[in-house]
């Protein structure tokens, strides 16, 4: 597998017409899932001039890219993927966004080990839109109170929301209700789409699309 950076450069071209369409201000942002790619992939692409990447666990990311954040300063780490508890403190001293914040038991550690290493991270509340039960989230009927809880009393750094639609219902409901929660409590961004619908998400107003398959491939 390798980082195909003609079909980034497509998205990008897209994304720029698409902006330029509808008077869109406010940047977007491609995240390139790099979840089981091998660090010589990785260099590939940073030679490519790319600095976001998507990372779903914390020992691999930190496998991959401890030393490559140490090269690379402009090097910017997406937590993509569910976060226990026992693993935020080494999580904050590698990933700069967390998209996957999902209940008060993180938030609580989070704030615990921000103050001790005193650091400062941006988040993504994640909204379990389609109600699975096997997915994290927060219920939406509960995100109102959710947010107001992380932003006013722990002063966590939440500039967004975050969904994964079911994958056997269409995205676009989905997207939507993430965009009205968003506006209703004032958030500016909304971490949604993947490979298969980000121009759906696109035009529900994301601002961070998470691609995996089509700039890398079929994982194995």
């Amino acid at each position: 597998m390798s980082f195909n950076i003609t079909k980034y450069k497509e998205i990008k071209d897209f994304i720029a017409d698409f902006r330029a369409i509808n008077k869109k201000t406010s940047p977007i942002s491609i995240i390139p899932v790099s979840k089981n790619q091998s660090i010589e992939t990785i260099k590939k692409a940073l030679g490519a001039g790319i600095r976001i990447f998507g990372e779903n666990r914390v020992q691999e990311a930190e496998v991959k890219f401890k030393n490559l954040k140490n090269q690379y300063k402009d090097l910017e780490l997406h937590m993509i993927g569910s976060l226990q508890t026992n693993k935020v403190t080494k999580a904050i001293k590698l990933f700069d966004y967390f998209h996957t914040l999902d209940r008060e038991s993180l938030a609580k550690e989070f704030v615990k080990c921000l103050q001790k290493e005193n650091l400062s991270k941006f988040f993504f509340i994640q909204v379990n839109t389609g109600l699975e039960k096997q997915k994290g989230g927060i219920d939406p009927k509960f995100i109102n109170e959710f947010i107001k809880y992380c932003t006013e009393d722990l002063k966590l750094n939440v500039i967004g929301l975050m969904c994964m639609p079911p994958i056997d219902q269409k995205p676009k409901q989905h997207f939507l209700m993430l965009r009205k929660m968003a506006l209703d409590n004032h958030l500016q961004n909304l971490s949604m789409g993947m490979s298969k619908d980000y121009e759906i998400a696109l035009s529900c107003g994301a601002t961070h699309i998470r691609l995996g398959t089509c700039l890398f491939g079929e994982r194995l």
